[in-house]
């Protein structure tokens, strides 16, 4: 793929690489790539206005780990409120974004580090990497995490994961649908990014949106919701079809 566009503004901690249709957003921060306040807003100012022409982010880190966490920097309860606001904001763009979002797990994550990779579309890591939710170490529910967790993995796999502190493997992160794939090492992994992003890139944008949009709405729709909200869908996606293959 040959680079185009003019480079995303990086922040310490944070740098971007576009190559054609694929932005790859590489954490390389100190303490295990800890997420700073101004990481957060940029990676969901990225997330939220892409570059145009980008369909994939590539999620990756440097060194060891992929992101132990997120610096705690509010010093007064004042400050709180809007910590937790930028915190969010990420969670959300990784939500709402339009783009195809595959993260790279080289190493252990852990907290708010374990939702930038789960939160993606698609999650590779290697066989190695331990996830955890340490909080309850702190004396601290994880809030933001089970806004989320509950959903993917199910009630009380995320008690326990939460409660516990316990870490997860890479295979049994998968079992349970915090990742979706996890192989031998870090040259395993290059190829199994390489080879995702390049059947992503086969794939329609448009399609793709669409297909986010549908999970989202369906998450929290009853089933009889869900088939109606498909029918729909269904119906306008093919009457888009039909009439592209007619021109």
């Amino acid at each position: 793929m040959t680079a185009t566009s003019a480079p995303v503004e990086a922040v310490p901690g944070l740098t971007f690489d576009r190559a054609g249709a694929v932005l790859t957003a590489r954490l390389d921060a100190a303490g295990g790539n800890l997420m700073t306040m101004d990481m957060c807003d940029v990676l969901a100012a990225v997330l939220t206005n892409p570059p145009e022409g980008v369909h994939v982010l590539v999620l990756a880190a440097a060194g060891d780990q992929f992101c132990m966490g997120r610096e705690r920097t509010a010093a007064t309860p004042d400050d709180l409120p809007e910590e937790v606001r930028r915190l969010v904001a990420v969670n959300e763009a990784l939500a709402s974004t339009t783009l195809v979002t595959v993260a790279r797990v080289q190493g252990d994550a852990a907290g708010f580090g374990v939702g930038l990779a789960a939160l993606c579309d698609v999650a590779v890591a290697t066989r190695g990497a331990r996830l955890t939710f340490p909080e309850v170490r702190i004396n601290l529910a994880p809030a933001l995490v089970l806004a989320w967790l509950p959903h993917m993995v199910g009630r009380r796999e995320a008690f326990w994961l939460t409660a516990s502190g316990a870490p997860v493997s890479g295979d049994d992160a998968v079992r349970i649908g915090l990742l979706n794939e996890v192989v031998d090492d870090t040259d395993a992994l290059d190829s199994a990014i390489t080879n995702k992003v390049e059947a992503l890139l086969a794939g329609e944008h448009r399609v793709h949106n669409e297909i986010r949009s549908m999970l989202r709405s369906v998450e929290s729709l009853s089933e009889r919701q869900s088939y109606e909200l498909a029918r729909d869908r269904l119906v306008l996606g093919s009457l888009r079809r039909l009439h592209g293959a007619g021109r």
